[in-house]
């Protein structure tokens, strides 16, 4: 039992949630567990229509029960419901129709790693949107994905370092006050506590 990935199926229709669940009951990797167990469950599987805002409610609120990782069985995936769901926390998306035991065990175990899944085609049209999002939004705005900009990156990069500020505004060029304000700027709009934090973080998201 301890090495069989604790799961929760949940759905509007029992119709659904018993059939997800009846096919993934006699894998040995997956201990399918009832609705007051939820708090136990390592991943659970949300069986829906839509991506829609009751799905949406739903990830939300396994996810304060407890259950850390929520993936979605959907009937239907278009690109607003996929940003919708991930902005909710799913990790992993998977058509109904591709819904096989398979493939579900697989979405299971993934998500159990911490890694996510999405259907292919769902994955490209991401990627593309992203790309556009950079390009047309945050670029222009001297941003990237992260929200910093390039100049805030080097700056938090150069205090990993071990560079006092005045050191940094030489090197890069600026007055000791625009690296203080641009230091001040990354703790104020992250919430961060003071530069160490900052620092944590952009290392912690991969930035520096």
């Amino acid at each position: 039992m301890a090495d069989r990935i604790a799961t929760y199926v949940y759905a509007t229709d029992p119709v659904s949630q018993a059939g997800i669940a009846a096919q993934l009951r006699p894998r040995p990797e997956i201990h399918v567990v009832d609705d007051t167990q939820v708090d136990q469950a390592q991943v659970a599987i949300v069986v829906a229509d839509d991506l829609d805002d009751s799905t949406t409610r739903v990830l939300r609120a396994i996810q304060r029960n407890g259950c850390p990782r929520v993936v979605v069985v959907a009937r239907r995936i278009d690109d607003t419901g996929v940003f919708a769901a991930l902005e909710a926390g799913a990790c992993g998306l998977l058509r109904r129709e591709d819904a096989s035991p398979e493939r579900l065990v697989d979405l299971v175990r993934t998500a159990s790693k911490g890694d996510g899944s999405v259907p292919p085609d769902v994955l490209g049209r991401l990627l593309d949107q992203i790309g556009r999002l950079q390009r047309q939004v945050l670029a222009p705005r001297g941003l990237t994905m992260s929200g910093l900009t390039e100049r805030e990156i080097e700056v938090l990069r150069l205090v990993a370092d071990g560079w006092d500020t005045a050191e940094i505004a030489k090197m890069l060029s600026y007055s000791e006050r625009t690296i203080k304000n641009v230091i001040h700027d990354v703790t104020a709009r992250l919430c961060l506590r003071n530069r160490t934090h900052a620092v944590a973080y952009a290392v912690r998201e991969g930035l520096i």
